[in-house]
């Protein structure tokens, strides 16, 4: 009996790692030297006796060129500095966050206060507001109204954000976007100096103070 395999049964997965020494098996290829100095097309041979003589790697850069790019490298030290700074990247990065703010077109000027106490809160720490207004009964035949608040709202937070989406209907809803001037990452820096600014601060009030 003929048994049959499927096509996602043979050989394993495809591997994302550039072919070093050994498994780079072409006759020739075009060498980079460890400082970017360009060597020229030598045989594979010749190539891998000068990583073996300057005890680093032949990785192979450039697959697809012909002949085939390879540099001398530390190949272990490279992939570890390069896990370090993707692994601080991912660190350091900050995905931007939609809050989101609803209004009435009629709103109490108390409570716009409120509201835009909060959408400047949100524009400071680098987050995007989506603001909402709210259409009820009769006033859905008046749209200039929620456009005139979103406009004047927008004005308001104009050092701090900026209209991303302009004042667009959804149904009985007014839509716009307000992001912030500056990135999540900005902002989070400028929260952590100014807290350890604080900190500072504090600590020398304590020391300039009289003993008992």
């Amino acid at each position: 009996m003929i048994e049959h395999v499927g096509i996602a049964n043979l050989g394993g997965p495809i591997s994302t790692e550039p072919r070093i020494n050994e498994r780079i098996r072409v006759p020739e290829v075009r060498l980079v030297g460890p400082n970017g100095e360009q060597v020229g097309i030598v045989s594979i041979h010749d190539a891998l006796k000068l990583a073996q003589e300057s005890d680093l790697d032949l990785v192979e850069v450039a697959a697809t060129a012909r002949p085939p790019v390879c540099k001398l490298m530390d190949y272990g030290k490279f992939k570890y500095e390069s896990a370090m700074k993707a692994r601080e990247a991912r660190k350091n990065q900050a995905h931007t966050i939609i809050k989101e703010i609803k209004l009435r077109p009629k709103i109490d000027p108390h409570d716009y206060e409120t509201k835009k106490g909060h959408v400047v809160r949100f524009l400071k720490a680098g987050d995007k507001v989506k603001v909402t207004i709210m259409f009820r009964g009769r006033e859905q035949s008046r749209p200039e109204l929620g456009f005139r608040l979103l406009q004047r709202l927008a004005q308001d937070v104009t050092e701090l954000g900026f209209v991303e989406s302009q004042p667009k209907q959804d149904g009985r809803n007014m839509i716009m976007v307000i992001g912030p001037h500056k990135k999540k990452a900005e902002a989070k820096a400028e929260k952590a100096a100014a807290k350890a600014q604080r900190g500072d601060e504090d600590a020398l009030s304590e020391l300039s103070e009289p003993e008992e």
